[in-house]
């Protein structure tokens, strides 16, 4: 199986969930459905049928955690320096608006573009990764081609 690239902070989330899912929402759910089941027939109880489709997807959510655990490979990105690759901490300049971004590039586990972290799969990573400071870059994305400067690439 292929290894799933991802930073300490992303992994330490990851675990949280399931740490939680496991200690905290599959008790609950469980309790949910005896507490149902005393409710009588089990054919028309809506709550009975609530609390097992919730208690499928917890387990689902429990598995899908423990897989992407398994092949987690963790990387510092304090450990790297250079060019762009995964870890790294962006800021772009967009060359028509001279509006800047910042973006640590991320496993796709842990990517959220609200709060700046981009999946490494993206259009824009794919094309950040190799480049150094300075360096142009454009970008095809589904709002059309897109051209940055890369102001900084920093490693914390």
């Amino acid at each position: 199986m292929e290894k799933i690239p991802m930073t300490r902070a992303g992994c330490v989330a990851l675990e949280a969930e399931l740490k939680t899912l496991k200690a905290v929402e599959r008790p609950a759910i469980i309790r949910a459905i005896a507490e149902a089941r005393e409710l009588g027939d089990l054919k028309e109880n809506a709550e009975y049928h609530s609390a097992r489709e919730k208690q499928g997807f917890i387990e689902g959510r429990i598995k899908e955690l423990e897989g992407t655990l398994s092949l987690a490979d963790v990387i510092d990105p304090a450990s790297l320096s250079g060019s762009v690759k995964f870890g790294a901490t962006v800021t772009v300049a967009d060359e028509d608006t001279d509006a800047e971004k910042t973006w640590q590039i991320v496993g796709e586990y842990e990517a959220n573009v609200e709060n700046g972290l981009l999946n490494i799969r993206s259009p824009i990573a794919r094309a950040l990764i190799g480049k150094e400071e300075g360096d142009s870059v454009e970008v095809r994305t589904p709002g059309g081609v897109k051209s940055y400067e890369i102001v900084e690439i920093s490693y914390v």
